[in-house]
């Protein structure tokens, strides 16, 4: 599911406006929000770093509060992480002062920060950036996928149509950011999904850990988690009822596509890197092997460098844990089969020059079971190097 060539609007009932606060030193916009109409049920997802932010851990509390939520707010030039109690008020602040501006308890105010770890928010303009948010709303999906970007070269985005009770149907909207600390385990990473549909809300929230697990958890940039990463969905319910069977299909779907976009995107990536593994004895040992594939630096190497070096697998696959016949394990690069059980004679060249493609997929059968997963990640370039050593300086 790619992105619409026509202009992506929020479903109905959504809202977005985005601004500069003076958060980022560039100036570039920074501060955003998108605001529903009337109350949501929703979904969350959020890091397991223990080392979390105080966006994480106040969003946290709040689905276990199990109330609705009527908008959220994105601050995307500080982490305001490892900030201490400080960060925890000048969170709250944040939330309670969005909530003020469109008389809504500050409880149904979700926040998101991201950036640079360790620096207080600069709450005066913050505060100030907030006053003005609403003043200029509209529906452009796009303009709140491009606030939320750090170091993206692009904006992504994803949607989905279901019929629903009203003419039109419903649609979902998914907006991500992501490009570098991508290693999520619930990169520096945000994924926001908005819909319409009115959805059961305990049956969302039962399913969508494992929609995660399939999706957002199966992309992996360098292998570093951040403090910041975090996963929701928001529905207002405007366009009619749809049930859950015909729900989640659509919303993995759009997650999946959010998830590859941001592998695609890493930092410093010229391909993106597709691992399916099949012939596990679970699914989530065969999200684990293929992972552990694509965060292998080894792997990611050979990669760039176009090498069909069949041995990295092996190695990633065994350091997985997950369970493997080698004598009836396969592998594939590209198509081409490589190993099975035993090295298979190939065209080293041919192989190579196939790797040069936009996306590299590689295909692995365990040999053991029924299970499968796919993972991906990218390329390891020097310009990742480049980029995260200069990040501060």
């Amino acid at each position: 599911m790619s992105e619409p060539s026509t202009p992506l609007t929020l479903p109905k009932g959504f809202q977005t406006a985005a601004l500069a606060a003076g958060i980022k030193p560039s100036g570039k916009t920074d501060l955003s929000t998108v605001i529903s109409e009337t109350d949501c049920v929703w979904a969350f997802a959020g890091t397991r770093s223990t080392t979390a932010a105080a966006c994480v851990t106040r969003n946290r509390d709040l689905y276990a509060a199990g109330g609705p939520v009527r908008a959220l707010v994105v601050n995307a030039g500080n982490a305001n992480a490892a900030t201490g109690k400080r960060g925890a008020r000048d969170n709250a602040d944040l939330a309670d002062a969005l909530g003020s501006v469109l008389n809504v308890d500050m409880n149904g105010v979700l926040t998101a920060s991201t950036g640079i770890i360790g620096h207080p928010l600069p709450m005066d303009r913050v505060l100030s950036g907030v006053e003005h948010l609403p003043e200029d709303l509209t529906d452009d999906a796009a303009a709140f996928a491009s606030a939320i970007m750090t170091t993206d070269l692009r904006p992504k985005t994803a949607s989905a149509q279901l019929s629903a009770g009203l003419p039109g149907g419903a649609r979902i909207v998914g907006v991500a950011k992501g490009s570098g600390m991508i290693h999520p385990d619930m990169a520096t990473m945000f994924a926001f999904v908005f819909t319409d549909a009115a959805v059961d809300g305990p049956g969302l929230r039962a399913a969508f850990s494992a929609v995660v697990a399939r999706t957002f958890n199966a992309v992996t940039v360098d292998g570093d988690t951040s403090t910041n990463d975090m996963a929701m969905v928001l529905a207002n319910g405007q366009a009619g009822e749809v049930a859950l069977h015909d729900f989640l299909p659509a919303l993995e779907t759009v997650m999946r596509d959010l998830a590859r976009q941001i592998a695609r995107d890493g930092e410093g990536a010229t391909r993106l890197l597709t691992v399916r593994v099949s012939g596990a004895l679970t699914e989530a040992e065969a999200l684990t092997a293929a992972r552990t594939c694509c965060v292998s630096p080894l792997l990611k190497s050979a990669v760039h460098g176009n090498d069909p070096n069949w041995g990295r697998v092996i190695m990633a696959v065994g350091r997985s844990g997950a369970a493997v016949n080698i004598e009836g394990m396969t592998v594939a690069v590209q198509g081409n089969p490589v190993f099975a059980g035993k090295p298979l004679p190939y065209d080293d060249a041919a192989v190579s020059q196939s790797m040069k493609a936009e996306e590299v997929v590689f295909e692995i059968d365990l040999g053991v079971g029924g299970a499968s997963g796919e993972a991906w990640g990218c390329d390891l370039s020097a310009e990742y190097v480049s980029i995260n050593a200069d990040y501060t300086t």
